[in-house]
């Protein structure tokens, strides 16, 4: 048998040319595709790369403090349209030699924040900016560093380097802040109210950095407090967040101002809404200018610590030269330290301060040092007609005032001088100085004149009045207070009242009433003479017809 034959194998076809066109087109496109995923990410990254480029822009500066009785210096740099947030990182160097620079920002139009000392980078942006830095609107032109010699050591080198990075991409999430508006009232009645004009947030550089407003009202409420100043160093970079603060605590208010903070003494500006120029003994910039820019604004300028003797406390004791008539208050108790007696010296060569007192409190009560005293400690009680910032500062302003050493519970003085009043100062000849002491059973009641003890009498009894008959120099003016002690401490004291002559008061002295019935007898004056002249008339014309 023989073998099979295979079957044929047809042979291939042929392919066609544009077949073959196609085939190739193919492996050229996966070719490609294959290129593309090597190189697309490379281009991403690149792309990013040069946009990240032109989104910012960092300038750097180094150098030596320079020399000098000037305690500012200052680093400019400009900032191009679209800029929509600048960060400054600042190092003193080196940083091993006890040297202290502080750190601030300005726009072409003012301030922006002071850090102080604050160790973290500061950024100033639109929406957002942080602690102790003002966001808004970002305007061309020159910027500048505000670099304050806050303490160099003789002998040792001081240098800064600093890097200013312009952004045109945010890096800072929004926040949450409202201008400013006055609360109004938030209660109603003329009575003493407790407060604490010196209290610190998260906001002033030196104070704890988790510590949020609310947290401070939080614990001045638990303290008894109807209002508290958040007194922030140099800036008013939590005015935009009293709104939400403000809301969640309707039963104490926030009192505007910020702590005026110079190396040669702190001052408060109460009710002040605007920043002034910090940077004093630079360039012939004086403690006098900043004083009138604050009263410019309306607010009071009222000093602060004045005898502070802590080494650690750079520039808190006052040492600055002022006329004593441009200053409002004197804190004359801080802390645990008293300040009685600068107080006395000012109202001596003519000042009208006002005393108040403040806690200084930067911690809310935790973790306080030995001179620390946690917000509420002292407290000063204000007289106003309601719970109001305008009625507060009203208060402030006449004097109605009495500070509590050792917080709310303290003994209370109400001290009165009969008599026509104008803000903190009687007209009268004879006047009789009263005061009412409750919750100060056998301690010992001061009555002060100019500074003096003019007698000391024993308190018997939970309320306690007593009164005293004083009579107004021939020229100038007396000032009368009064003040509790218990053993060798204070325990609370009033403010000054003036007494001058009755014929000194505004707009003429002496009497400022009018006799009873005056009312009528000018009206019967004016009726008699209309009946006469009418008589006169009739009278001349009937003579004339006769």
């Amino acid at each position: 048998m023989s073998a099979p034959v295979p079957a044929p194998v047809s042979a291939p076809a042929p392919v066609p040319a544009d077949l073959h066109l196609l085939l190739e087109s193919g492996a050229e496109m996966r070719s490609n595709r294959q290129m593309l995923c090597r190189v697309l990410p490379l281009a991403l990254c690149l792309s990013l790369a040069f946009g990240v480029a032109r989104a910012q822009e960092t300038i750097h500066f180094e150098g030596d403090v320079p020399e000098g009785p000037n305690t500012f210096f200052f680093l400019d740099f400009e900032v191009p349209e679209g800029i929509v947030e600048i960060e400054v990182a600042h190092v003193h160097v080196p940083e091993d030699t006890g040297n202290v620079l502080d750190w601030g920002i300005d726009d072409p139009n003012g301030s922006r924040g002071w850090g102080g000392s604050n160790q973290e980078n500061a950024i100033v942006g639109i929406e957002a900016a942080s602690r102790s830095y003002i966001p808004g609107p970002m305007p061309a032109g020159t910027w500048r560093v505000t670099v304050g010699k806050a303490k160099i050591v003789p002998g040792e080198p001081a240098g800064y380097s600093v890097d200013v990075t312009l952004r045109t991409i945010a890096t800072q999430e929004p926040q949450s802040r409202k201008p400013y508006q006055d609360p109004g009232a938030l209660k109603n009645g003329a009575r003493w109210y407790a407060g604490d004009f010196h209290v610190h947030t998260r906001e002033s550089g030196d104070a704890r950095f988790t510590l949020t407003i609310d947290e401070a009202l939080d614990f001045a409420e638990g303290q008894g407090l109807d209002f508290v100043m958040l007194s922030e160093h140099n800036t008013n970079s939590g005015l935009t967040l009293y709104a939400d603060a403000q809301a969640g605590h309707p039963d104490i208010l926030i009192f505007p101002g910020q702590e005026f903070t110079t190396y040669r003494g702190h001052g408060n500006a109460l009710g002040a809404l605007d920043n002034v120029d910090y940077t004093i003994d630079t360039d012939g910039y004086t403690i006098a200018q900043a004083i009138e820019a604050f009263h410019a604004q309306g607010a009071l300028f009222s000093i602060n610590h004045p005898s502070n003797p802590l080494p650690d406390c750079r520039g808190c004791a006052w040492t600055l030269e002022v006329d004593p008539t441009t200053i409002d208050g004197v804190e004359v108790q801080t802390l645990i330290l008293p300040g009685v007696e600068f107080w006395e010296d000012l109202c001596a060569n003519g000042s009208h301060a006002t005393a108040i007192a403040g806690s200084d409190d930067h911690r809310a009560g935790q973790d306080l040092g030995t001179f620390d005293t946690p917000i509420g400690t002292p407290t000063t009680m204000v007289f106003a007609s309601e719970l109001s910032v305008d009625a507060i500062f009203e208060g402030v302003q006449s004097g109605r005032t009495v500070v509590k050493v050792l917080g709310p519970n303290s003994p209370m003085i109400e001290t009165e001088l009969s008599g026509k009043r104008v803000g903190n100062t009687v007209f009268a000849d004879q006047a009789n100085l009263s005061v009412v002491v409750t919750g100060a059973d056998g301690m010992s009641l001061r009555v002060i004149k100019n500074g003096d003890v003019l007698e000391v009498v024993q308190v018997s009894g939970d309320r306690f009045e007593h009164e005293t008959a004083v009579e107004a120099p021939p020229e100038g003016e007396d000032r009368y207070r009064h003040e509790l002690v218990k053993g060798a401490q204070r325990q609370s004291l009033s403010s000054y009242v003036w007494l001058r002559k009755a014929d000194d008061a505004p707009g003429g002295g002496g009497c400022d009433c009018r006799t009873p019935g005056a009312e009528w007898s000018d009206g019967a004056l004016l009726f008699s003479i209309f009946f006469l002249c009418g008589w006169w008339l009739l009278r001349h014309r009937a003579a004339g017809r006769s």
